[in-house]
């Protein structure tokens, strides 16, 4: 056989390989949305079928304006197919998402750019908050007086591929978001609105994109015994809770020390003691501290959050709780808020 034919054989062999190898590493978007909402969150996914291990490293065209909120992308394996997904943000006018670069162990590849038509809502509510997402609820909520006039009501939100950042209503004294964290789908964050005392009831609605209607979630607005309604992550100090155990370990500690004038069995003498000093944790008071004059007290323990008021004048107060370099304390009676430790006042 002459040497010119074996080499192209050969070489035949060699190209046929590489390109099989190539073909089964090939990456291509699985999902991509038809439409989106303007502001919408949304997801872009792509899949390697093939076999390989490989490490593949992703970047977008540098020169695109349009960029993923995150680089790494969220990876799920299912069997031999690997899911990389990317989340994006729609603005005011069609999104082109941009070309994909891909490097791995085995190949270096690119999925050409897709361009997603942007789409609107049309007849939104008024109590419209302008959040689109697939799920959102209020995890929790806290309640308290704001001034002689409003309530303040604090939500801790929970959503999962939504613009948070963007809620807002219309018609408020003053609203705002805050301590915003994002982690790939699920984003949660704090949100404040100051409402009339006469108000009972907040409601608003967030738009659904996979429903595709509007959801309508609302909480009751009141305080009672004047005092701060709170739900276990703003304050973990629920009063029925509390309740609940104090009566526990009173009915304990009494039981116990039955026993052990029944049984003289020193064990349940122990057991009742023990339930005793538990109980009287409960009562123990809240260690006070003093604030400066002008201290600012802002209405969530974060480094962005707004000023609700100022300390009129140097003050001894409770302290309710700690988050941080936060602490929680009332100023007037019902007007409860978080001073940095800078401004506690120095021995």
């Amino acid at each position: 056989m002459p040497r010119s034919v074996s080499f192209w054989i050969v070489w035949g062999i060699f190209f046929l390989t590489t390109t099989l190898l190539f073909a089964q590493n090939e990456y291509k978007y699985s999902y991509m949305p038809k439409k989106v909402y303007k502001y919408q969150v949304f997801p872009v996914t792509l899949v390697d079928t093939s076999e390989h291990n490989d490490h593949p490293q992703f970047q977008f065209d540098a020169s695109s304006s349009v960029k993923p909120l995150f680089k790494t992308p969220l990876t799920v394996r299912n069997g031999n197919d690997t899911f990389y997904t990317f989340y994006f943000k729609a603005a005011k006018v069609d999104i082109r998402i941009p070309r994909l670069f891909i490097t791995s162990d085995t190949t270096d590849s690119s999925l050409d750019p897709k361009q997603i038509p942007l789409t609107f809502l049309k007849k939104r509510p008024k109590a419209f908050c302008n959040v689109l997402a697939t799920n959102m609820k209020i995890k929790n909520y806290q309640v308290s007086n704001y001034d002689i006039k409003n309530h303040m009501v604090t939500l801790l939100l929970e959503a999962y591929e939504a613009n948070l950042e963007d809620i807002t209503l219309a018609n408020v004294e003053e609203s705002g978001v805050e301590n915003i964290k994002r982690e790939y789908a699920k984003v949660t964050a704090e949100f404040y609105v100051i409402l009339p005392r006469t108000q009972k009831e907040l409601a608003f609605n967030y738009f659904n994109t996979i429903k595709k209607r509007f959801i309508t979630l609302n909480i009751p607005v009141a305080l009672p015994n004047a005092s701060v309604t709170t739900q276990s992550d703003l304050n973990p100090k629920v009063d029925a809770f509390e309740r609940l155990k104090r009566y526990a370990l009173i009915f304990f500690a009494l039981f116990f020390l039955v026993m052990f004038l029944w049984k003289r069995d020193f064990f349940y003498l122990v057991l009742g003691v023990v339930s005793l000093i538990t109980l009287m944790t409960f009562y123990i008071p809240h260690k006070k501290i003093c604030v400066k004059q002008g201290a600012p007290l802002y209405i969530l323990p974060t480094q962005t959050s707004t000023i609700s008021t100022r300390i009129e004048n140097k003050i001894e107060t409770m302290l309710l709780a700690e988050r941080g370099e936060f602490k929680k304390v009332e100023y007037k009676k019902g007007i409860i808020g978080w001073i940095k430790n800078e401004d506690l006042c120095k021995n």
